[in-house]
């Protein structure tokens, strides 16, 4: 059954559970995201905190845990909502006020009886007999934002929540496994998806209905009904069809088994797949703008690193411009932030100008590859600077005391006046920047940034760029170099200037997938760049995961209030091996190869398919949920099987260990059903083919013991080549090469000849003659095999 006719059939059962179809259709949410917490009501007769239906013996305990909690939190604690007593406590106090999830939290005193996930909101619910409301967000979400202030935190709809349902709330980016499934169902009933993600389950975790934001009442923003009137009929169909509900969520229930199972094959990729998904994206690129043509844009949807490894292999220039111009513009754009750095999560509009303010750790992340990849294979400095600012803004704005990293921060902060805004924090009035400029800046600045008379968002001017550098200081008649001087200085300015302002919710759960990637970013950016610091940092990040997320042989999913919490997902595992490769790579310490492949193991055990390949999202001892996803789409997050494949060919490049190539192997088969029908929606596992297409280097460089130093004038060499297909080692002779050998068997036998830095380039465990001289090299290393350029249809 596909998605079409799943979401036919269901809405049929539908209109007869809620008795109007039509009155259904959701705001349009499918590109935000939501809020979620939980909570427990509280009145006046119970010291603040209520009691709650159906909980028994166990209220008092319950009460006590949110005493100890509300000791725990101490006077720093603000509850956040607008149903505040006198005395500046909450009028409402939940049972997510036991939780570490900002997201979570945020609703902690809404006046709805929220659950956290798990056994006891089920349990509650079958004995009830009640349906389920589960909402699905994050603490980021603007529109989470507005839902919660309009229906979760309004007494009334609040009160027919409490006696008539059973309410959860979940973090998606705490438990991906729950959002990916509900959000089938969401995506099954209704032909999209997004955040806040609203569904209705039965006491046995099925799903009959759902949808994404809804307004509060009827008429709201143009609804023809709210989200009162739908929780009433929803509930009354719940009752008297409730032989229709169960069979309709046992229909959605088998769809989503489906649809969450890849798209099986029985052949390995060729380059065809390659050809077919360079067509896609030339087909549909913007000539202007750059990225795919219309709104809104996502970074993620236009995959430069493909594209820049398509044009190594074939020279197609064509390609590499489509590249170059989508970097280019995306940094000129108001979606980079050219005061603070780092990038917004997506652009509204098609010209990359007003964003959503919210930013994302992995969004930063991955573009920082990006444009360290684009530095590399073009020489542009500008791009090279833009990695260069996003990592500052890491360092300054996302990184704990510890070193590891934070999740993300909001689009909303509080204006002048003290009232939630989007976008208030990093947009500008022309006063505003009087204010703190000179008179030269200013002027400069306001053209340089497009502060003209007309706002772009909401009052408010959007920074950015609509001419080049160079251009404009021609223009100016300056000096390229003065112009970048005032410029920065300004910015400097500009960002103490902004710091006084109410900066916007930073999430400071601390995710192992999430800092698997800035840590890849990091480690790539000191071997590309030859900054220590960047490698430091990444090493400082790796060592907190591993000591804080890594028990007892068992990676866990967050880590908030010194507490490691959830049982790790596909992503966690393959994004942290990927990031341990790469801080080797980056510090020639074994030790980073062997956790990768520690955890490798882990993976094998728990989460590979070994019948037919690839990985499941959930390990095979995780809690039982009604489907088991096998991930098979990169969206903004590359998916954690694309990453997966790239792992096991590097460490089989690496360890010469056949068994990791055979595993990428049968991966790559069993997905090779999407690959040939739809590649772009592997665009990530689209880098694994290529290397898998290709004959990767190895490239071994060996200095006399104790001289790793010496080793710079190839590395400097190694540097101005884009090659993402290859290994490298840089090894002493003596204790550091014998240890190397156990890991790395390649290394054998291999010697600083002559005393001197000694570079051997190896395809396949066969070896150009070795070389001690830098430009030799470089000559072997730049040597590319090239794809067949006719797609055979």
């Amino acid at each position: 059954m596909n998605v079409k006719t799943i979401h036919q059939s269901m809405l049929k059962c539908v209109v007869v559970v809620v008795l109007s179809v039509n009155a259904f259709v959701s705001s349009g949410c499918s590109t935000e995201k939501s809020d979620s917490a939980e909570i427990i009501d509280k009145s006046p007769g119970y010291n603040g905190i209520g009691s709650l239906p159906g909980n028994g013996g166990g209220e008092n305990m319950l009460l006590k845990k949110i005493e100890e909690m509300r000791k725990i939190r101490g006077e720093k604690y603000k509850p956040r909502t607008r149903h505040i007593l006198l005395d500046g406590w909450a009028k409402y106090t939940n049972r997510l006020f036991l939780e570490s999830s900002p997201y979570l939290l945020q609703h902690a005193h809404n006046p709805v009886n929220w659950y956290p996930w798990g056994d006891e909101a089920f349990e509650t619910a079958k004995k009830l007999n009640r349906p389920v409301l589960l909402s699905v967000g994050y603490s980021t979400c603007h529109w989470c934002h507005v839902m919660e202030e309009e229906s979760f935190e309004d007494e009334e709809i609040a009160q027919y929540l409490n006696e008539n349902y059973i309410a959860i709330k979940v973090d998606r980016e705490e438990r991906p496994d729950i959002d990916a499934i509900y959000m089938s169902a969401v995506q099954a009933l209704t032909g999209r998806g997004g955040w806040p993600m609203t569904v209705w389950l039965t006491p046995d975790r099925k799903p009959f209905y759902g949808g994404t934001y809804f307004p509060a009442r009827d008429g709201d923003r143009g609804a023809g009904i709210g989200f009162l009137t739908l929780l009433k009929k929803v509930n009354e169909g719940y009752h008297t069809k409730q032989d229709i509900v169960v069979e309709s969520s046992q229909q959605l229930t088998n769809a989503i088994q489906k649809m969450l199972s890849s798209e099986t094959g029985d052949q390995l990729p060729v380059e065809d797949v390659l050809h077919l998904a360079i067509d896609y994206y030339r087909d549909r690129f913007d000539p202007v703008y750059g990225g795919i043509k219309g709104n809104p844009k996502f970074p993620s949807s236009f995959p430069v690193r493909m594209l820049f490894r398509y044009y190594r292999r074939t020279g197609d220039n064509e390609i590499l411009k489509m590249a170059k111009l989508t970097l280019d513009n995306m940094a000129a754009g108001g979606i980079y932030d050219h005061v603070g750095g780092g990038f917004h999560r997506y652009s509204t509009d098609e010209q990359w100008l007003v964003p959503h303010f919210e930013k994302m750790l992995y969004d930063n992340a991955l573009l920082i590859m990006d444009y360290l990849e684009g530095y590399q294979i073009t020489g542009d400095e500008n791009l090279r600077q833009i990695a260069v600012d996003i990592l500052r803004y890491v360092k300054r704005d996302m990184t704990s005391p510890d070193g590891a990293f934070y999740s993300a921060t909001d689009a909303d902060s509080l204006n002048r006046e003290g009232h939630l805004e989007e976008g208030y924090f990093f947009t500008w009035t022309p006063e505003e920047l009087e204010e703190v400029l000179s008179k030269d800046q200013d002027r400069i600045v306001k053209k340089y940034y497009s502060v003209g008379f007309t706002p772009d968002f909401e009052g408010r001017h959007i920074l950015n760029t609509i001419e080049s550098t160079n251009d404009f200081s021609d223009r100016l008649k300056m000096s390229g170099e003065k112009l970048a001087g005032i410029i920065d200085e300004s910015k400097e300015i500009l960002y103490q200037a902004r710091s006084h302002r109410p900066p916007p919710l930073r999430d400071e759960k601390i995710l192992a997938a999430w800092n698997g990637l800035m840590i890849s970013a990091h480690a790539r950016a000191g071997l590309i760049l030859g900054e220590l610091q960047y490698i430091d940092r990444a090493v400082k990040a790796a060592q907190f995961v591993l000591k804080h997320l890594y028990i007892k042989n068992r990676l866990f999913r967050s880590y908030k209030d010194n507490t490691a919490r959830h049982n790790a997902y596909l992503d966690d595992y393959a994004f942290l091996i990927a990031s341990l490769l790469d801080l080797y790579e980056a510090t020639y310490d074994t030790t980073w190869l062997e956790k990768a492949m520690a955890l490798d193991g882990v993976l094998e055990k728990y989460y590979e398919d070994k019948r037919i390949g690839g990985f499941f999202m959930t390990s095979n001892d995780h809690e039982d949920l009604i489907a088991r996803e096998k991930p098979a789409y990169d969206g903004a997050l590359p998916s954690g099987n694309s990453i997966a494949v790239l792992n096991l060919l590097r460490l089989g490049e690496f360890t010469s260990i056949d068994s990791y190539k055979k595993r990428a192997g049968k991966a790559l088969m069993s997905f090779s059903g999407t690959l040939n029908s739809n590649p772009v929606a592997l665009s990530e596992m689209l880098l694994a083919v290529d290397f898998f297409l290709d004959s990767p280097k190895e490239i071994i460089v060996v200095t006399p013991e104790g001289e790793k130093g010496k080793a710079d004038p190839f590395l400097f060499e190694f540097r101005k080549q884009f090659l993402p297909n290859r290994i490298l080692a840089v090894i002493s002779e003596g204790k550091d090469l014998q240890y190397h050998a156990k890991v790395i068997p390649l290394v054998k036998g291999k010697l600083a000849q002559e005393k001197k830095v000694t570079a051997y380039v190896c395809e396949e465990g066969t070896c150009k003659l070795p070389t001690s001289d830098p430009n030799v090299f470089a000559s072997q290393i730049k040597s590319v095999k090239k794809l067949k350029t006719v797609l055979l249809r």
